[in-house]
């Protein structure tokens, strides 16, 4: 019989929050190939899962991830494989790891990243793609990319960077090989907040219970909402608001937030359906 596959990524359950922890611990989280297709099916599941409310994505042991398995990129799996090492990395880009990086933009529950330790390469890229990043005092991010290994950042390191630090800032984590530590990282506007190590599991817990409170619908609302205002011109964002008001208002969760309210309780939205 085939050996199992060695389970490199783990999903919990905290009530209405989901916790996905990649466990490749020994080797700092990297993103193999079997990693990648084990966290692409358990985000799967958390979306299918409509009584999950929000996600926590984490690494085990001392680091969040540290990019790409570096050691399996110059070998072909089948030796009649006659593509270049280029050709294969950017098809198993295209047809996994883009992939990965928009399962999580697209997720139907708010998405916080609980960035443990070293989030290197595109595991920096994986730590901004959710819609909270949250890091540890000892945590860092770093793009070696270009400055070691004369490749762009990816997994949508460049996107996440320019729009959330700005063009100066972006050229800068490209180009000069620093680490950015957390407290850099939230003054920046690339990570939300920065925690004691000890109390980041309780911390993106916390984060991630007050979201799973929100309206079922909130997180893909403002993405989109988000999304649009970067691109529209101030006069075709306000008609995208008012056109958005024109189906939400009235409906479920704006009628049990007035009825909230005026009778002066936290509102009760209800779940996914």
């Amino acid at each position: 019989m085939p050996d199992t596959p060695a389970a490199l990524v783990r999903l919990q359950r905290d009530g209405e929050v989901a916790v996905i922890a990649l466990c490749d611990a020994a080797r700092l989280n990297p993103l193999s190939i079997p990693l990648q297709e084990q966290l692409r099916a358990q985000l799967a599941e958390v979306a299918q899962d409509r009584s999950l409310r929000a996600l926590v994505l984490t690494g085990e042991g001392r680091g969040f991830c540290v990019g790409a398995d570096l050691s399996s990129i110059g070998s072909a799996p089948d030796a009649a494989d006659a593509r270049s090492v280029g050709d294969r990395t950017a098809d198993t880009m295209q047809q996994l790891s883009n992939r990965l990086v928009l399962d999580l933009q697209q997720l139907p529950v708010p998405v916080v990243c609980a960035v443990n330790g070293a989030a290197a390469g595109a595991g920096a890229g994986l730590a901004l793609a959710g819609d909270f990043t949250l890091m540890a005092d000892s945590a860092y991010l770093y793009f070696p990319f270009l400055p070691r290994l004369g490749i762009v950042p990816d997994l949508g390191s460049t996107w996440f960077l320019e729009r959330r630090a700005g063009r100066a800032r972006a050229l800068g984590a490209a180009l000069l090989d620093g680490r950015i530590a957390a407290a850099q990282a939230v003054d920046w506007g690339l990570a939300w907040a920065q925690v004691p190590d000890a109390a980041l599991a309780d911390e993106a817990l916390a984060l991630a219970g007050r979201l799973a409170r929100l309206p079922a619908h909130a997180v893909l609302e403002a993405r989109r909402a988000l999304d649009a205002a970067a691109t529209h011109t101030l006069a075709q964002q306000l008609h995208y608001e008012s056109e958005r008001q024109r189906e939400l208002v009235g409906g479920p969760a704006f009628n049990e937030g007035v009825q909230a309210f005026a009778a002066r309780r936290p509102p009760a939205f209800p779940g996914r359906h």
